[in-house]
């Protein structure tokens, strides 16, 4: 496979620390859709990014966007399907997931974009960039659209089940990356449960809750605000919320369909008649900001925090502007150095017990 890459891949632009690399054959528009927002993100915001995939079908739609040449190219024969999940890590090792996180361990990039299938991106990335030293697993980061900034929610699905343990690194990851990607000096933790007073929830929210109390000793420290309950996720009273990938996941998607729901119903009140347009008209620009806030294109994608290497996973049905500001999220938390900043936060908790670690996997 090295070989293959060195002969049949153009040679990424100077300063290969903060290349990202972008797997142009995952999601719903791929590559047209990937190809044009990482011409986007080139051409707007001056990023360093090296596209995997086909090359004879990325070459041709470089040239279409009158960008041949402007973006290196490197080969990867195969790519994963929409539909498939962790197993596609072992089946499909030359896929452009599998290729991208090769450049990233030799150093000729320092993240990776996908808009391919979540579960696949996290088994790929997981096995072959493996955990940071002292990560018990790691946890997959997405954003909800609170004001001033957003809320940070993990585990999100990449571990449906976990250890309390677990959940107090996921509090400082989810730390390092409010502190890195939205400037928030002391990011206030919650964790996700059925009732906001002490000592609601079942084992594992009870005793994640006593080990995260505890680490308000800490340093760096984290700032346990409590208990949060389901309809508060979007109140904005903490920064950052914990909770397993299972429930994690399920509210994301309760979430995102209460939100879909809203803005239908929205919709339809305010073209049910004449003077309801007339009042849509009048209220066009917030109600423009609206919808770019709720929309997931704006935020980039989620995160998988924890592994050697930053990983972006945009939505699957993620058009140019999304991939470019999935690259945009990408480059500011490599030029954060989210990845030293969540070693120096997982030195302070304990280390991982040998039975918890993922086995370590070679290509």
């Amino acid at each position: 496979m090295t070989s293959a890459l060195s002969t049949r891949r153009s040679t990424p632009p100077t300063g290969t620390g903060h290349v990202i690399a972008v797997d142009a054959m995952g999601g719903d528009h791929a590559p047209r859709e990937i190809v044009r927002g990482a011409v986007r993100a080139v051409r707007t915001h001056g990023l360093h990014l090296v596209l995997v995939g086909r090359t004879a079908e990325l070459t041709g739609l470089l040239a279409e966007e009158g960008a041949a040449g402007e973006i290196p190219v490197v080969h990867a024969d195969d790519t994963l399907a929409m539909h498939e999940g962790a197993l596609a890590s072992w089946r499909r090792p030359r896929s452009s997931v599998a290729v991208a996180c090769k450049l990233i361990r030799q150093g000729d990039a320092a993240a990776l974009v996908s808009a391919g299938s979540t579960g696949g991106v996290v088994a790929t990335s997981t096995v072959r960039l493996r955990t940071q030293p002292g990560v018990l697993r790691p946890a997959l980061a997405v954003l909800f659209p609170t004001l001033p900034t957003p809320t940070v929610l993990l585990d999100a699905g990449a571990n449906a089940d976990a250890k309390p343990e677990m959940l107090v690194q996921f509090a400082h990851l989810g730390a390092a990356y409010a502190q890195t990607a939205h400037g928030v000096a002391e990011p206030r933790v919650g964790i996700l449960t059925i009732g906001s007073e002490p000592g609601k929830g079942n084992k594992l929210a009870r005793r994640a809750a006593e080990l995260l109390t505890a680490a308000a000793d800490t340093s760096p420290r984290l700032d346990f605000r409590g208990n949060i309950e389901g309809h508060d996720l979007l109140a904005g009273l903490v920064d950052v919320v914990v909770t397993d990938g299972f429930t994690g996941n399920v509210a994301l998607k309760s979430v995102e369909g209460a939100v879909r729901f809203a803005l239908e119903e929205v919709r339809t009140a305010l073209t049910s008649s004449p003077v309801a347009r007339a009042g849509a008209l009048l209220q066009r620009r917030q109600l423009r900001g609206l919808r770019e806030r709720v929309d997931s294109e704006t935020y980039g994608g989620a995160v998988l925090l924890g592994l050697n290497g930053t990983v972006v996973i945009a939505h699957g049905a993620s058009h140019a502007q999304g991939i470019e500001r999935a690259c945009l999220l990408a480059h500011e938390l490599v030029t954060g150095r989210i990845i030293d900043q969540v070693r120096r936060r997982v030195a302070t908790t304990t280390r991982a017990p040998a039975w918890l670690r993922l086995s370590p996997n070679e290509e």
